[in-house]
């Protein structure tokens, strides 16, 4: 196993956390039962995974609970992570938002479930438009203060969100989100826009969700109805969105590097995503101890630069204006006083080359 910092923190985690959506069951996701869980748990940290990461939200509280039996004597050996702001009630409308009130409720509830009277991560599942955004972060900072969480984070925000959030802390003098859990992989690479390079600037870690795209990366089935049942895909369907007409090349890509490494297209996708820049970890999960150890396993290979080649020429998504004309003035160095031919990049390449992604 590989371990790396949390962000700007000084806590360590391993490359892979495990992801617990499949516990419990309530969301067509593998419904663990307890004893699957318990031992999925044990086998993880078994493998070296120390950094778990749950929601209160999966199963309705399920999976925190079935989290909360299978690390009874084992607490203190993992970084545990949960998540608030998804609603937890189909009739009250106070038990949703990233609100004092919900906060304060739903990290007593989340403790109480999980067994334990801390969270070493505490993370915003996604932005609330209907909050003051200094009511959330004041009552995150506050469980810093009394201990009841060391670490906080945010999911799911829009990169001028964050960097909202990032200054008002700041100034303020709160504690400042050390992470960010965000969606990426081979057929997700929309990140790289703006995303990455804020949280390189602010040192904030980046923690992947469905680094397999919900199982499409798996490469098993070339179009929805093809996913067989038992699968994830199968059972929960599309989870997050992509063209598969543009999948298709990443496809085929994953298949011939996985060729030459005698491996899986899903171990080489995970590859290429835990040894991205400014990923702290990349959350796995499995429906068995057998498929887990699989995807850990994906941390012995070593892309070549054809691989990553190959697999950037069949996935890159495109460089939007204005982060196509920011890496142009990059390259011209001072634009003040360099001159450059128009249209073109130091090297040579046309702009054309930067807007659309590498070409075969």
């Amino acid at each position: 196993m590989q371990y790396r910092t949390l962000g700007r923190s000084g806590l360590i985690v391993s490359a892979f956390a495990l992801g617990t959506m499949q516990f419990g069951q309530a969301m067509n996701m593998g419904s663990l039962d307890q004893a699957a869980t318990t031992d999925m748990v044990k086998f993880a940290l078994d493998q070296g995974i120390n950094f778990i990461d749950t929601a209160d939200v999966y199963s309705r509280g399920e999976s925190e609970s079935q989290l909360g039996v299978a690390l009874r004597g084992l607490r203190e050996e993992v970084v545990l992570a949960s998540k608030f702001r998804l609603p937890m009630s189909d009739t009250n409308v106070n038990r949703s938002g990233a609100t004092r009130v919900n906060i304060l409720r739903g990290v007593e509830s989340s403790l109480r479930r999980l067994q334990t009277d801390y969270l070493d991560l505490y993370q915003v599942h996604g932005w609330d438009s209907h909050t003051p955004l200094e009511e959330t972060l004041s009552t995150l900072n506050d469980l810093v203060r009394r201990g009841l969480v060391r670490h906080i984070g945010l999911s799911n925000y829009l990169a001028w969100q964050a960097a909202t959030a990032l200054g008002i802390q700041e100034r303020r003098g709160w504690e400042p989100f050390v992470t960010a859990q965000l969606y990426y992989s081979l057929v997700g690479r929309e990140l790289e826009h703006e995303w990455m390079d804020l949280a390189a600037y602010s040192g904030l870690g980046v923690l992947v969700w469905s680094p397999l795209a919900g199982g499409y990366l798996s490469a098993k089935y070339d179009r929805p109805e093809q996913a067989p049942a038992g699968t994830r895909f199968g059972e929960a369907g599309q989870f997050v969105p992509f063209s598969w007409e543009k999948g298709r090349p990443v496809l085929e890509a994953l298949r011939a590097v996985a060729a030459r490494h005698s491996v899986t297209p899903a171990q080489v996708a995970l590859a290429w995503t835990v040894s991205q820049p400014g990923v702290s970890s990349v959350i796995i999960a499995a429906r068995s101890t057998e498929r887990l150890g699989e995807n850990i396993r994906s941390l012995d290979i070593v892309l070549s630069d054809e691989d990553r080649r190959e697999l950037d020429r069949a996935s890159h998504p495109g460089t939007p204006y204005p982060k196509w004309m920011v890496l142009q003035l990059d390259q011209a160095e001072d634009p003040r006083t360099r001159t450059l031919e128009p249209g073109r990049f130091e090297d040579g390449g046309p702009w054309e080359d930067l807007r659309q992604g590498p070409k075969g």
